[in-house]
């Protein structure tokens, strides 16, 4: 079992790093500067656990296969993503599927998207408050968002209130 210690005493043994996240993807944290940059090295540690990506090098967090490789397992980590994959929209889908909080980290636009906005509700109810005012007073995507989260009722727009099937769903 490696422990963070000896991956930091080992941290440019390249080998010894992969072996290391191939057990806990973590211990990326311990690994050199040039090892978080070495994209075999990252793939293996988002493989294990996508919350690795956190120690990964910037340059990284801006590659896409890393990045999907990472929501496989966290769709939260897009939260260390490029400003430039946030507005992915692949991306995006695949991490809201897992986690619909990631809404709130999606591009300005994705977050007036349709189906991405859709995706996250059904994952995350409340998050449809990070959604566009356009999307917020969408009747489809309000019921979605009610049923799974009854407080999503609070954020979605108050035109939508008093619609029937959404006084349903409240009652």
């Amino acid at each position: 079992m490696y422990q963070l210690e000896d991956v930091i005493n080992n941290k440019d043994n390249k080998q010894y790093v992969i072996e290391a996240v191939r057990e806990d993807g973590m211990l990326l944290e311990g690994a050199s500067d040039a090892l978080k940059d070495d994209k075999e090295v990252v793939m293996e540690a988002v493989k294990k656990d996508g919350g690795a990506l956190e120690f990964a090098s910037t340059r990284l967090k801006g590659d896409k296969e890393v990045l999907m490789q990472a929501v496989e397992t966290k769709g939260f980590v897009i939260c260390y993503a490029s400003e430039e994959l946030r507005a992915d929209k692949e991306l995006i889908l695949k991490a809201a599927a897992k986690d619909g909080q990631i809404l709130y980290y999606a591009s300005k636009e994705l977050r007036d998207d349709d189906e991405v906005v859709m995706t996250a509700v059904k994952n995350k109810g409340i998050i449809i408050k990070y959604a566009s005012a356009r999307l917020r007073s969408n009747e489809e995507i309000a019921i979605e968002a009610i049923k799974q989260d009854k407080t999503a009722y609070d954020f979605i727009e108050p035109e939508l209130r008093d619609n029937e099937k959404i006084k349903e769903l409240m009652a």
